[in-house]
């Protein structure tokens, strides 16, 4: 009876102890020769028998530091770290009152630049130049946590539901294991398959383009870069889970993660399949593979698309069944002279989707609505090849070789019927369709980059070439009936083979130079070519019923479109880097021209035109302190329209839209600006970040629609000037940690306004659309006891529009979600998440609310290399996906198909052999 009731009084007492009285030690860091302050020294406690951190801070820009520890009664020590400087190091025997240490002089220490630490003695956080370390062993997570449950214990980290990672404010967006790829630099991989408990170091710099990392040039974007280092004893090894899973409704799930690692040599290989939307990797213990993972099915209905490096796999929505196999390599050949990594991957996805639709379309009088309902499914291919060169030729000359290479293949087949109406529900047109569609695609990609440094410093020139080559072959069978009830115009009756060949080659030569004018100084010149071509021929056939064959050639739906698009560009920047400042500003001109011609019922069209555009951009970072900083960027560009926009031919590819192109038509400018500012206290655990920006765009190209009677649609295109759209938020989180014990909770709010401009039945509407998103979150943990984690989202949508039957229209959409996770009795895990939604204003017949509550069991034995496991998705069988979408010329409310409830039992095989011997698991971690 005991054990029932303990875990309740461990919480309730747990969340009083945070009231308790806590005491405050505070002193004053100074260099001891220069009595100047010391700012982002680590200052921290640790147990006097075994060196772990009990707390730590960080020194302010005055030197000054400050803790608030409740009484311990066990000895500790003070140690203080700062790069160059001997550490200083004090022993108490507890802490029972407030304590002011007054100031703390530290000694210069030149020699420690190149000395190696002992590591019971690196401090959790080291702050450098340009780099953010921290020291992964003094942060606990609880075992077998992957390397994401690592970040988010990390101060200034945070993990959304969509997976984005930031720290102190700034987005990751390339992820390194050792200073290479894992499968890609966008790391989800590395993240939520890696062990926490192999890695060594977290460091934490500026995103640099190639260009600026050879060169040394300072990050010009607004995001970071993480370096995962590997601990030196399991550099040289092997790692690895494999997982086999069967439920009811014949859901099932399989994966398996190979891992070698030789110094610098790694060789990975992961492969999956399974029917539940998922890509099968996460060494998340609670709901791994369940539906893409924990937290994001939470906020993000199953759609059955999910992505590895920028590729998709699966359908867009509905239901997939998918396999992948994946290949990684990385290297270091010639006395680090060649360093080489790449990646193989074959994907093949099978996506099912019943779809129902019903939309209101926005006239200038009496709006009319479409009801439509579809089935879809989906079979795709693809393979896919990266590979990344870095070859130093010597200490100043670096080639860089990236080439890519993917295949695909989509047979598809579609079927849905449409009735659409007009204000007074009077029928207007029906349509029905059958597709069955086959789709090959090729690309090839590649980049070459050169760069010389010369003898001055800051010196150098550099050459790059970039190419994208496609070929998309299409074959489309399609039987489509359209039914006119209003103007009499005949109905449009097609059973037809339509081929379509699509051919574009794009290239670029970039040739930059750099001079210094100053250390800190630098004068940029910079010139480029790049052209664009494409092709696309389109054969369509009817169906002859006296040879019973497609024979008929059709010319009305046949054509040639071939576009040339030529853009030379130069520009002289200038480029500043201080201590605390850096930017640059970059000024040219782009010199456009095109050349497009159609060939369409035997008669040959041709557009071409010549512009020339001044081009401007730029930007400027401002480090107030070692996590404060305020960041702008800017820029002006223009872009041509493409070749079906121009070329005045019909395309009557859609029986119920007429497409023209507009030979008339202008480049569209875009003036965009971006501003943020982000600060995270490493003393008080807390951080704040806001940002703001917009675009603005003149002779922005929108279509220009007209219908009749029959609500059969005309379109052409048009420049429209003035539209434009702006952004705030912010965001604000804390956290509180004390002993076993850690309370995090954020808040934030992000708007949106827009102002578009179209025509509609030749008039001119306005629409203004505003959306407001807060969002609140918190987190109260024990360690290897309990987690809760409650969260809440409002999206608010009000569009008000001009020259529309209608002058508004809104929604929202609240949703609620819980996380609870124990770890109590050892080696079981319990996962709950409990997530509500509900969606307001949404047409009749569409479920406006659900609940979606998932529940995970796993048992670790056999030494903790068994994990046994059963899951419980959508336990309630409640899950649905309908959406209310609003735009400038239409509301949707849209319901697809999802996952529903299923029963999954699964078992789990670590393997981890490091240094020649299998890893001794410690159930117990220092704290």
């Amino acid at each position: 009876m005991f054990k029932k009731y303990y875990f309740f009084i461990v919480i309730i007492s747990s969340l009083f102890s945070f009231g308790q009285n806590s005491y405050t030690i505070s002193g004053k860091l100074l260099d001891e020769s220069l009595k100047l302050p010391l700012e982002s020294a680590t200052v921290y406690f640790s147990k006097a028998k075994d060196s772990s951190v009990v707390d730590y801070t960080i020194s302010d820009k005055n030197g000054n530091f400050k803790f608030k520890l409740k009484a311990v009664d066990y000895p500790l020590y003070l140690k203080v770290s700062y790069y160059g400087f001997s550490d200083y190091k004090k022993e108490f025997k507890n802490i029972s009152k407030d304590l002011d240490l007054g100031t703390i002089y530290l000694v210069e220490n030149v020699s420690t630049l190149n000395e190696v630490i002992v590591k019971s003695e690196i401090p959790p956080i080291i702050v450098k130049t340009d780099t953010l370390e921290f020291n992964a062993s003094s942060f606990k997570v609880s075992p077998d946590a992957n390397v994401e449950a690592l970040l988010k214990q990390l101060p200034g980290v945070e993990i959304d539901d969509e997976g984005k990672i930031t720290v102190n404010g700034k987005e990751v967006n390339n992820i390194l294991v050792n200073g290479k790829p894992f499968f890609g630099k966008d790391g989800k991989i590395a993240t939520q398959n890696l062990p926490a408990d192999m890695i060594d170091k977290v460091q934490v710099t500026d995103t640099k383009t190639k260009q600026e990392e050879l060169s040394g040039a300072a990050a010009s974007e607004n995001s970071s870069t993480i370096n995962l280092t590997i601990q030196e004893d399991k550099n040289k090894g092997l790692f690895g889970k494999a997982t086999v899973g069967y439920g009811s409704d014949e859901r099932y799930e399989s994966s398996l993660l190979f891992n070698y690692f030789k110094d610098t040599q790694k060789i990975s290989v992961l492969g999956s399949s399974n029917n539940i939307n998922s890509t099968g990797f996460s060494m998340d213990e609670i709901f791994d593979n369940m539906g893409g993972g924990r937290s994001r099915s939470m906020y993000i209905n199953e759609n059955g698309s999910f992505g590895i490096n920028g590729m998709r796999f699966g359908g867009n929505t509905g239901i997939t069944k998918s396999s992948m196999i994946g290949f990684n390599f990385s290297d270091e050949w010639f006395n680090k002279k060649l360093d080489p990594n790449g990646s193989y991957y074959f994907s093949n996805a099978i996506t099912e989707n019943k779809n129902r639709t019903s939309r209101t379309n926005l006239l200038p009088t009496g709006n009319t609505s479409t009801n439509s309902e579809s089935n879809s499914k989906s079979d795709v291919l693809g393979h896919n090849i990266s590979l990344d060169f870095e070859v130093k030729v010597d200490s100043t000359t670096t080639f860089y070789i990236s080439p890519s290479v993917s295949k695909n293949r989509v047979d598809s087949k579609f079927s849905s019927n449409a009735s659409s109406f007009d204000a007074s529900n009077n029928l207007l047109n029906e349509n029905t369709s059958i597709n069955s569609n086959s789709d090959e695609s090729t690309k090839f990609s590649n980049t070459i980059y050169f760069y010389k440094k010369l003898k001055k410093k800051g010196r150098g020139f550099s050459v790059s070439f970039k190419n994208d080559n496609s070929k998309n072959e299409s074959f489309l069978n399609t039987i489509n009936n359209t039914v006119f009830y209003q103007s009499g115009n005949p109905n449009d009756s097609r059973d037809q083979n339509q081929f379509d060949e699509v051919k574009k080659e794009e290239y670029q030569v970039k040739l930059d130079y750099t001079e210094p004018i100053s250390d800190s100084l630098t004068l940029s010149f910079e010139t480029s070519f790049k052209t664009e071509k494409s092709n696309n021929a389109t054969n369509t056939f009817d169906f002859d019923t006296f040879t019973n064959s497609y024979s008929n050639f059709n010319g009305q739906l046949s054509n040639t479109i071939d576009g040339l698009n030529n853009t030379f560009n130069y520009g002289i920047g200038l480029r500043v880097r201080k201590s605390k400042f850096r930017g640059s500003i970059k000024m040219g001109a782009d010199f456009l021209n095109y050349d497009n011609q159609s060939e369409y019922l035997g008669v040959n069209t041709v557009v071409k035109n010549k512009y020339i555009y001044p081009n401007l951009n730029g930007y400027f970072s401002y480090e107030i302190g070692k996590s404060k900083s305020i960041y702008s960027q800017y820029s002006y560009n223009a872009s041509l329209p493409s070749a079906q926009q121009l070329l005045p031919f019909e395309n009557l590819a859609n029986p119920l839209n007429t497409v023209i192109g507009n030979a008339f038509l202008k480049p569209s400018e875009n003036y965009s600006l971006y501003l943020s500012f982000n600060n995270y206290d490493y003393a008080t655990r807390s951080g704040f970040y806001t940002y703001g920006g917009g675009d603005f765009d003149r002779n922005k190209i929108v279509s220009s629609t007209v219908y009749d009677s029959d609500f059969k649609a005309n379109t052409t295109y048009q420049n429209i000037d003035n539209t434009y759209n702006f952004y705030v938020g912010f965001s604000v989180n804390k956290s509180h940690k004390k002993e076993k014990r850690t309370i995090k909770y954020g808040f934030g709010m992000n708007l949106n306004y827009n102002f578009d401009q179209g025509l509609t039945n030749a008039v001119l509407y306005e629409a203004k659309g505003i959306q407001i998103n807060p969002k609140v979150n918190f987190s109260w943990d024990i360690e290897d006891m309990v987690t809760i984690a409650p969260s809440y989202r409002y999206t608010y949508n009000t569009r008000s529009f001009k020259n529309y039957v209608i002058d508004n229209t809104n929604n929202y959409r609240h949703t609620f979600k819980v996380e609870a996770t124990t770890y109590w009795p050892k080696n079981i895990v319990l996962g709950n998440d409990f997530g509500y939604t509900y969606n307001s204003n949404i047409a009749n017949g569409f479920q406006k609310d659900f609940y979606l509550w998932n529940v995970s069991l796993g048992y670790n034995f056999f030494n903790e290399q068994l994990l046994a496991k059963v899951k419980v998705y959508d336990l309630l069988n409640q899950n649905v996906n309908a959406t209310r979408t609003i735009t400038p010329t239409a509301i949707t409310d849209t319901e697809n198909t999802v996952l529903q409830q299923y029963v999954m039992f699964s078992l789990t095989y670590k393997l981890e052999k490091f240094g020649g011997k299998k890893k001794k698991r410690n159930m117990f971690f220092v704290n």
